[in-house]
């Protein structure tokens, strides 16, 4: 992992789009800062396509794919990606798995969420669930008392053992039936939403995280960024970011929204 002042002009005049993780990227402390929202913006505003890949249920991805300033929105780690479309003013809807598939698999996570809760004192189901459509979330440190990584590396295991694939994030650990990834939803994303066959152009967009889970994305793409907070994670992270910013959250996004930025208009 560099350090982000190592990321150049010639590398950022390429970039035509910007992919990033929600909790602890664009948030702070669980807040939205208006600094990181306007990043957003001001990406959105010199052309780039800007994508948010995250954990988070489709309610909440419903809502940021039609008012956010942003292409489209992959949810749920990877479960479906949804993207308004301005000029028929129509929410695209596409899920990696068909809806009685997506019905078994909520019926197989709700026995599953009884005993992770059980054998994992203290942690609890995400109080997002209820807009899921997809996957099991489990609290480890959002809205319960921080538990230790061995905790959430022990719901992580529990998912496995009933066949269920899983992912710790910076606040949850999610788990699923089916075989799909973030990155696998945003190869399709881009390939139906903007064109763009990711194994051939993957120099073109950026990707910005900070957790276990976004270790697909850290590995696919060469301009991959942490903010600093990645650090916390360093070592148990199967693909770490090529580069790192000096801040945390929300400000950290900043700071890697204004290097490709400014290192475009110098390109």
């Amino acid at each position: 992992m560099r350090d982000l002042v190592e990321f150049g002009p010639e590398a950022a005049s390429r970039i035509r789009g910007v992919f990033c993780d929600i909790d602890d990227t664009l948030t702070t402390e669980g807040r939205l800062p208006a600094e990181a929202y306007h990043a957003l913006e001001r990406l959105r505003e010199a052309g780039l396509v800007v994508a948010p890949i995250t954990g988070r249920p489709a309610g909440w991805c419903d809502m940021i794919a039609r008012f956010w300033p942003v292409t489209g929105v992959v949810g749920e780690n990877g479960a479906f990606y949804f993207a308004y479309d301005q000029p028929t003013r129509k929410m695209v809807r596409v899920f990696a798995a068909c809806a009685e598939e997506r019905r078994e698999n909520r019926r197989r996570l709700a026995e599953l969420e009884k005993r992770i809760v059980r054998e994992v004192p203290g942690s609890a189901v995400s109080a997002d669930q209820q807009y899921r459509e997809a996957d099991l979330a489990i609290d480890f440190c959002e809205d319960v008392p921080a538990l230790p990584m061995s905790d959430a590396r022990r719901i992580k295991q529990i998912f496995e053992e009933a066949g269920a694939v899983a992912k710790i994030s910076s606040i949850h650990v999610n788990g699923w039936f089916g075989r799909y990834d973030k990155l696998s939803m945003t190869r399709r994303f881009a390939n139906e939403r903007l064109g763009t066959d990711l194994d051939v152009e993957r120099q073109a967009y950026a990707f910005v995280g900070d957790s276990p889970n976004d270790a697909p994305m850290f590995g696919f793409f060469p301009n991959s960024f942490g903010v600093a907070n990645v650090m916390d994670f360093q070592g148990q992270i199967d693909a770490e970011p090529a580069f790192v910013a000096t801040s945390r959250g929300g400000r950290g996004f900043v700071e890697i929204a204004d290097m490709i930025l400014a290192n475009r208009r110098l390109g």
